[in-house]
């Protein structure tokens, strides 16, 4: 038994203690998650000399911008890496939200970088090197991680070519959501953040990448939604152009992975002919009355059930296991619209995981992260109970059907797992404690 002083340390050795079937490393991982980060000033320091928080989408911090009285925006590194401490804990690597009222800190105890509660060291800490290709200069002067940034240490390049969303123009985003805001405060920081990214610049950015790295295995494409037309093209054709220029340039260089909205069979077919692998339809949250709630705009252009019909006609697409849609974990528990009940949230998520993962289909999930100039608000994440809960319900299920590990994510299991904005990863092959 650890001995501690505090009241936030106590809640989270009591959840390792309640599921001796998670790895300890996915219930800390979770908590952080959920909670986000503070960083103390020689922790900063340091993290100078190392990859950067590129803000690839979303902020994925719990404050704004204005309120980060460090700079902790410019400073913070994407993504920490974390073992040892007092639980023992195996290599976990979890992205950096910023919360500089965070009980986990990151902090110098006795000349080493550690991850703390209340001054619990829950291991040594590790910030990801800037790679190679970061060193190269954009032909119009651009960052290169602004056009091209890699998160999941390093495994995987994040491609946001379009950084707002057109569901924000009738106030009908997704509730959690904060792309448009986001957008907005980073100029306004007087941060480089282009709104529509070129396919040139995306394909020079990229082969800086094959001369470089060799790290990356996998490329995400995506963008906020395009309801009506962007640039004279529709969602379909806008992201179509960037996938077959990468193609044709590059055939075979990464794992091509789409995130867009759920699409007709017949744009499906298009987007593997023109060489994307992994489909990611996100449906964000289960159950028609949720989405609704949650995803107005999603659910007045298509609609909860025919977007589920669409997830499942894509896997005769591009096969069951590299149709791969997200949900947001935890939003389903928001204090706006919400469930009041931890248990309730569970078997309502649980019911589309297990719809899908019948199916072949295996869904995966980011942590919510209650985003300050998203629609819902600065509130409380759910508690770190609901995602014990969660993990074990997504490992149970994805158990039940024997399914195979997701494809583009990288090696599975504790200790192995590279995922950085959940532990659904982590949890995979883990057979208790």
């Amino acid at each position: 038994m650890i001995s501690v002083n505090s009241m936030e340390a106590e809640i989270l050795i009591e959840n390792i203690e309640n599921f001796p079937n998670l790895p300890k490393e996915a219930v800390i991982k979770q908590d952080v998650l959920r909670r986000g980060l503070n960083f103390s000033k020689d922790a900063l320091k340091i993290a100078t000399g190392y990859k950067p928080k590129d803000y690839f989408i979303f902020t994925f911090d719990l404050v704004q911008l204005k309120e980060m009285d460090q700079s902790e925006n410019l400073k913070a590194p994407e993504e920490i890496r974390v073992k040892g401490g007092v639980f023992g804990l195996l290599q976990t690597i979890i992205s950096v939200r910023i919360n500089p009222d965070s009980p986990y800190k990151v902090e110098l105890q006795e000349g080493i970088l550690s991850l703390t509660i209340d001054g619990v060291n829950l291991g040594e800490v590790e910030y990801h090197p800037i790679p190679d290709y970061y060193k190269s200069e954009m032909v119009n002067g651009k960052p290169i991680g602004e056009i091209c940034p890699v998160i999941e240490w390093g495994y995987l390049l994040y491609l946001t070519v379009y950084r707002m969303c057109q569901y924000f123009n009738k106030s009908e985003q997704c509730q959690f959501c904060d792309i448009n805001t986001n957008f907005v405060q980073q100029r306004k920081a007087g941060r480089s953040y282009t709104g529509i990214k070129s396919v040139e610049e995306i394909l020079e950015a990229l082969s800086y990448v094959d001369e470089f790295d060799t790290t990356a295995k996998a490329y995400t494409l995506t963008g906020g939604s395009v309801i009506e037309d962007l640039q004279g093209e529709g969602e379909a054709d806008f992201y179509l152009r960037f996938a077959e220029a990468i193609n044709n340039k590059f055939p075979n260089r990464w794992i091509a992975k789409a995130v867009v909205q759920a699409w007709k069979k017949e744009d499906c077919q298009r987007l593997k002919d023109a060489g994307i692998d992994i489909y990611h339809p996100n449906y964000e949250v289960w159950g028609k009355e949720m989405f609704a709630k949650i995803c107005p705009g999603k659910e007045r252009v298509i609609g909860f059930e025919n977007w589920i019909e669409r997830v499942v006609q894509s896997a005769e697409v591009f096969g069951a296991e590299s149709v791969i849609p997200n949900f947001v974990g935890g939003v389903e528990m928001n204090k706006v619209t919400g469930f009041k009940d931890i248990d309730e949230a569970i078997a309502s998520t649980s019911e589309g995981l297990d719809f899908f993962m019948s199916k072949g289909i295996t869904p995966r999930f980011t942590t919510w992260c209650p985003e300050p100039l998203a629609a819902l608000g600065p509130q409380e994440s759910a508690p770190l109970e609901y995602f014990c809960k969660l993990l074990l319900a997504w490992k149970n299920t994805f158990e039940k059907y024997e399914l195979p590990s997701p494809k583009g994510y990288g090696e599975p299991g504790v200790g192995k797992a590279v995922f950085s904005v959940s532990a659904f990863m982590d949890v995979i092959g883990f057979e208790g404690r």
